[in-house]
């Protein structure tokens, strides 16, 4: 038997200030995702960091919350959920899915557990990240492996470095987009925004920024979009350190004030809709850009579950599996 495990970032258990510090200290406290020298890092962090972000943390996700839990954990669930579905169409009892969350619940741990609890000797581990980035794929990779270590019969491992560029996530999106359009109308420019980086990440030979490009590049291909009909930018930026340009906010904010009418955003880096695409996106950013003098904006969901990338994805994943 074969297990999956789909790995989403995390969430915190409950949008509430005692939950965000929970989840902000393991978040922030990861070596790849803030590559600041320990010292210097960890008096910032337990003092103004956890002292003051997990409140505002937890008012903006009660903005998004959902009956069921978070975003980012409802949507990656049904996401699993119907690759599950997929899976056992084709092949019953060969493969089984599991979910879990870098950070928060459920952990890597017991995702990997379950899987091994069911039998599986091959094991496909999915980081749910399109684009490659450490402060992603990598430390997902680096959990897992931690968790191995302790492990006296490994199972066969395969990994899913990334998707960028493959031909069902590109028609994915470009469907996704043309549906939306066929009911919403077309929009003046088409923002594809992604979760920023620091730029020394990059200067360092992080490969993220390259791999978001060729994701715009072949996307605008399928739409068959001219140059002044889009815009990339990302988002998400934290501390005072240089990320990767152009800012989503602030290229929103000029869209607006150059009398740019309709903007329309996707975010093809993030599998499922969360926090950043949800409150940052489809809140802020419409907020930013109507107040600079905007008339619409639009965002378009994340492929979530829809049942058509579902089935496109389940294909991607084999791919991964010798064999298969």
């Amino acid at each position: 038997m074969i297990g999956i495990l789909l790995v989403n970032l995390g969430t915190p258990d409950a949008p509430t200030t005692p939950a965000l510090r929970r989840y902000l200290r393991e978040f922030l406290s990861d070596p790849r995702v803030v590559e600041i020298p320990r010292l210097l890092w960890w008096p910032i962090l337990n003092g103004p960091i956890l002292l003051t972000r997990p409140a505002r943390s937890a008012r903006a996700y009660r903005k998004v919350w959902m009956e069921d839990g978070s975003p980012l954990l409802v949507y990656s669930q049904r996401l699993a959920s119907k690759l599950q579905k997929e899976f056992d169409t084709h092949s019953p009892h060969r493969y089984r899915v599991q979910l879990a969350m870098r950070y928060g619940n459920p952990s890597i741990q017991s995702g990997l557990e379950a899987l091994r609890e069911l039998g599986c000797e091959q094991l496909l581990v999915v980081p749910l990240y399109p684009q490659y980035a450490a402060a992603t794929t990598a430390t997902t990779f680096d959990e897992v492996a931690r968790i191995l270590r302790h492990w006296r019969n490994l199972p066969e491992l395969h990994l899913v470095r990334s998707w960028h560029q493959d031909p069902r996530y590109i028609e994915a999106l470009a469907r996704s987009v043309r549906e939306y359009w066929q009911e919403h109308g077309q929009p003046d420019r088409l923002l594809i925004s992604f979760h920023g980086l620091p730029e020394r990440n990059v200067t360092l030979g992080d490969p993220y920024r390259q791999e978001c490009e060729t994701t715009t590049a072949l996307l605008v291909k399928a739409l068959g979009l001219t140059d002044e009909q889009w815009l990339q930018t990302f988002q998400s930026r934290f501390g005072p350190a240089r990320w990767l340009q152009p800012y989503t906010d602030k290229t929103l904010e000029q869209l607006g004030s150059q009398g740019v009418g309709r903007v329309d955003c996707l975010c093809p880096g993030f599998a499922c809709d969360c926090l950043e695409t949800l409150e940052e996106i489809a809140m802020g950013g419409k907020e930013v850009f109507l107040h600079a003098g905007g008339k619409s904006f639009h965002y378009i969901p994340a492929l979530n579950d829809q049942s058509s990338w579902a089935r496109d994805f389940s294909g991607i994943l084999l791919d991964h599996l010798p064999g298969q």
